[in-house]
Parts: C-alpha cells; structure tokens; sequence
C-alpha cells in the first residue's frame, strides 16, 4: 500500500532531522539490533561499524529513500548495490523484520518526544514500501545463483605475495564441485572465524582474474588503518580483521567459506566492442579491472586499452601488466607512485615516482578523451573515484559512460 499525501508530506518533512540524527540513529540500531539478535555478529562487518562506515551506509540509503518518495525509480542504481551487497551476505525476507523493529525503536530513543503517532505512522509505512522493494529485487538476484544458495566451503590452493602488501589466494571448491561464471568486476564474499571473538566475520573481496572454471582468485590488501578527517574532527579508522588474518595465518590447505559471485560493477562480456576502454584504479582497486582487463585481452584483442594505476610503491600485477603492453600495439599505461622505492630507482622504472594520480599529467589521445564511445572503469577508494569521475566529466565524457566501484562501504547498508 502507498503512503497518503500526508505520509509522503511526514517523510520528506523528516530529511533535516535525517541529516543532523541520521547517523546516530543508525549507530544506535546497529547496537541494540545486534546485542538483542547476536547470530548477527556472523552477517554484520563489525568494523565497518566501529569505523562508522555501515551507519553512514544505512543513513545514505534512508535518506535517498526519503528524497524520492515521488519517483524512486531514480534510486534503483543505489538500491541495486545494495541487493547485491545483501544477497553476497546471505540477507533473506525474513531479516527486514527485525530490521524494521529496531531501526523504528532506534528512531523512537533519538527523537523522543519528537517521535509522534503520525511519524511512527509514516515511517513505519515507508520502511515497508522500501523492504519490499529490496526483497523482490533480492528474489530474483538469488534465483540467478542457481543451486549455489548461501556459503560453501573453498580451499586455499596457492597463496601468492603480489607485492610486501597484497596477497592473492587461489580458492577451489573443497567438494570439488563446479564453479558458476561471474562477470568481471564483480565480487565474492568470504567470511571466517576470528580468534578470540567467537563469531564469524564476513568481508567483501573482488575476483582479480578472469572468469576460469576451476578456481576463484582474489588479491587481499594488508589493513593497517587510516586517520580519516583533520583536527579535533579527525579518527583512526580500525584496520579490517579479516584481510590482516588471511594474509599472517592463512596458507595453501587451509579453509574459508564463500558466497556466490555478485555486484552491479561489472564489464559486458555479451558485446564485442573495438571501442576503447580506460582502466583507472588506485591501491586494491586494482582487483577488479585486473579481472577486467585479462578478459579484454582473451576476447577482444582489436580494442584498445589504456591502463592507469596508483600505488604507494610498485604495483600488484604490473609485471603481468607490462607483458601485456609488449606484445599489444594498442595498449597504453601508466603507474603513479605517491612513495619511492630504491628498488625502482637501481632498475630505471621509478617514473612518476612521488605523484599522486593526477589525469592531467596524461595525454588526451591515451586518455581518449576526444572519442565519443571510449569506456571508463574507476576502482579505488571513494574520495579517489570520485576526483577522477570529476575530472572526466569536466572533459565532457558523459556520465553514462563512467563506470565506478568504490573500496569502502560507502552507500551500501
């Protein structure tokens, strides 16, 4: 049932309030919903909350959600990512009620007295209309998984040091089952037990190669935290439990458990294209488009691609990188490097060392600017996509032709 006049009128009435009590709303719901419902601990990244990443996700959304009460077929993008975050996670129907409960309580507790009957009312509606939305979008998402329903068990086949930071692990089904095809770009969720927290941790890890039928690989990032902010405004974001445990205590035989490949950032592998394509990615970011790019090579050796990458130092993958622009004619790069190694500079390939990823330092022509059918793909942190989305935009590529993943929990709740 849709919200009256005077509902619609409550909920967008209520976006000040959202934008000065929304986090601490959702903070307070994130703690009381899993202090009542501990099994949750196993589904939630608990550090995403300590760092205050998953109540600024879930506060995006609601907000979005009440902006948009008289066409939300504009959130579909945003609601996209986030069914597929929740199928990666296993999130079923029956966990919007509980969601309900709390996230409505946690409203009640921060307004107090503000919290009348006709916003209950209103809101109470409204989190219906949007579950429902959810939930009919996850149907299908998870019809699409075929038989591979919820999380199974892999086995570490190789485990690899790309560079003193990132790992890359090889993971094969330990029933020794088939593999599903994904689209690249896409992501797995992987999930294990931390020691001495008693309950499983889940994190999202894109898949770095091109679609194989035996295995799985991803590239995991060493987490070491990072001051976010200045001032008296600034913190410590926590590093991530389950990167640093995967990479000190994980090896080749080990176990881990991991769900169905998904996520909405992804190339089409349908359509062949001589179009160019430009791969920018900073950091871990890497991941994705080294998944994108190896499909590229194997499918469509005619388009060309221009590779640019920033990293504090030397570049996961960029030997593989480097061979691929040897024998392909059409094929730019371009490596960044905010620090310098010594290693690099004794062996002549220390250009751009100390540079920040700036496009302007890059020339139209590798940056095909000036070609009305050029792709991007942006995989990085979020500030990072959205610095170099800007910048493209402002030389006129139209946003349609801008794709962007982001490595943080960003909109997604």
């Amino acid at each position: 049932m849709a919200l009256t006049f005077e509902q619609s009128k409550i909920v967008r009435g209520s976006i000040p309030m959202l934008k000065e009590q929304g986090e601490r709303i959702t903070g307070l719901f994130y703690s009381t919903m899993i202090t009542a419902h501990p099994e949750l601990r196993n589904m939630f990244n608990l550090v995403n909350q300590a760092n205050r990443r998953q109540p600024r996700a879930l506060c995006s959304v609601i907000l979005a959600f009440a902006s948009n009460l008289s066409h939300t077929h504009e959130l579909i993008p945003k609601l996209e990512r986030v069914c597929h975050k929740h199928c990666s996670l296993g999130i079923r129907p029956e966990h919007y009620d509980i969601v309900g409960k709390y996230l409505l309580q946690a409203f009640a507790e921060v307004l107090g007295s503000g919290w009348t009957p006709q916003l209950h009312g209103a809101w109470s509606k409204a989190y219906s209309i949007l579950a429902r939305m959810l939930i009919g979008r996850e149907v299908s998402l998870y019809k699409d998984f075929g038989e591979w329903q919820g999380w199974r068990s892999f086995r570490i086949h190789q485990k690899i040091a790309e560079t003193e930071d990132i790992y890359s692990f090889y993971l094969v089904p330990s029933d020794g089952g088939s593999l599903p095809s994904f689209v690249p770009g896409q992501y797995i969720s992987l999930r294990i037990m931390i020691p001495g927290k008693g309950h499983l941790q889940p994190r999202q890890y894109s898949l770095s190669e091109t679609p194989r039928p035996d295995y799985y690989r991803i590239s995991v990032k060493r987490d070491r935290g990072v001051q976010v902010g200045k001032g008296v405004d600034a913190f410590q974001l926590r590093p991530g439990m389950v990167s640093n445990e995967l990479i000190d205590d994980y090896a080749a035989g080990d176990t881990v458990e991991v769900t169905h490949p998904a996520g909405d950032f992804n190339f089409d592998t349908q359509c062949y294209s001589t179009m160019p394509v430009v791969l920018i990615s900073a950091g871990s970011g890497v991941s994705p488009l080294t998944s994108i790019l190896n499909t590229i090579v194997d499918n469509q050796p005619d388009r060309p691609i221009s590779w640019i990458h920033c990293s504090a130092r030397r570049a996961p993958f960029e030997d593989h990188v480097r061979s691929i622009a040897r024998g392909r004619p059409n094929f730019a790069m371009r490596f960044f490097r905010s620090k310098v190694a010594e290693v690099d500079y004794r062996s002549g390939t220390a250009r751009g060392e100390g540079l920040r990823m700036d496009l302007e330092r890059i020339d139209r022509e590798q940056l095909h600017l000036d070609h009305g059918a050029a792709e991007y793909y942006i995989s990085g942190p979020e500030a990072f996509s959205f610095d170099m989305s800007k910048f493209l935009r402002g030389q006129g590529v139209d946003p349609q032709r801008i794709r962007n993943e982001w490595f943080t929990t960003g909109e997604v709740a």
